[in-house]
């Protein structure tokens, strides 16, 4: 071959090469922003806590696949009467007893995911398969479940880290237990 027709080969390999790592990375651009409007601030504590964009990627995308295996469904309604009632009540309990009503108010949170679908494994599998459909809120989940779990503090300060779990656990509740506005209204058989 000429040296011509090896400056062309060179040229148009080194395109072909130039091209492919840019198409490469205009992908991974749009994965990256299309995992980013998904999980929003989930995005970037996933990030922040694995020190590795890919890593955290690869785990939000892991996330997106076990959600898409479960058979996430919304509550019936007589289910969601029955949590709301429930849910009264334990903010009732809080003047009383703290402790039991912030430990309720985890219980029922988790119920309604295990009702809904939502793995039952561990917290953080069911935090995570949260997140996918509720970024917004799993934050206030996993913040709310810390300070109930937490237990090393003095009473004043458990007494408002049990308020703050409340408040955590009122925001998730009230997320996963609207109705669905994609699903006929439940019928009652006479």
């Amino acid at each position: 071959m000429s040296t011509t027709g090896w400056v062309v080969l060179a040229i148009v390999v080194g395109a072909a090469v130039i091209g492919a790592l840019a198409f490469s990375s205009y992908s991974r651009s749009r994965r990256t922003s299309g995992l980013r409007d998904r999980f929003g601030p989930e995005y970037d504590r996933t990030v922040d806590e694995s020190r590795s964009r890919r890593r955290a990627e690869r785990d939000l995308r892991d996330r997106e696949d076990l959600h898409a295996s479960l058979d996430i469904r919304p509550l019936t309604d007589t289910a969601r009467e029955r949590y709301t009632e429930d849910w009264q009540r334990a903010e009732r309990r809080f003047v009383d007893d703290p402790e039991l009503a912030a430990r309720e108010a985890d219980s029922l949170v988790r119920g309604v995911l295990d009702d809904r679908g939502y793995p039952s494994d561990d917290f953080d599998t069911q935090s995570a398969a949260l997140s996918v459909e509720h970024p917004s809120v799993v934050q206030r989940y996993r913040h709310g479940h810390d300070m109930v779990h937490d237990t090393d503090t003095s009473p004043e300060v458990r007494t408002e880290n049990l308020r703050k779990a409340m408040v955590d656990f009122r925001v998730v509740f009230e997320e996963l237990v609207e109705p669905a506005h994609d699903r006929e209204p439940e019928t009652t058989d006479r």
